[in-house]
């Protein structure tokens, strides 16, 4: 899985239109091998994004837990916090 594709479940405020379609656009680079598509491929690149950012909110709708939703603010500082520890340097907000 790409390492930035990030999880957009179970979160307060749910995960954004412009969230679940960054995603989409990460997951279809990384199935295509492409960062940006080239002429002849960019409309077959941007109907693959647009069929998985339906799928994916179609998902993200559809799924339910009983866990409490995960703060981002909280998930985030958690997530430099293992950046710094890792890289072993202090990384931004």
């Amino acid at each position: 899985m790409c390492r930035n594709i990030k999880t957009l479940f179970n979160f307060a405020p749910p995960a954004t239109d412009a969230e679940v379609r960054d995603a989409s656009i990460q997951f279809v680079r990384k199935l295509s091998g492409f960062n940006k598509p080239s002429r002849a491929n960019e409309a077959a690149f941007s109907r693959a994004v647009d069929e998985v950012c339906v799928a994916a909110r179609r998902l993200l709708d559809s799924l339910e837990t009983n866990a409490e939703p995960r703060d981002r603010a909280e998930e985030a500082a958690k997530a430099r916090a293992r950046s710094a520890e890792r890289f072993g340097r202090r990384v931004q907000a």
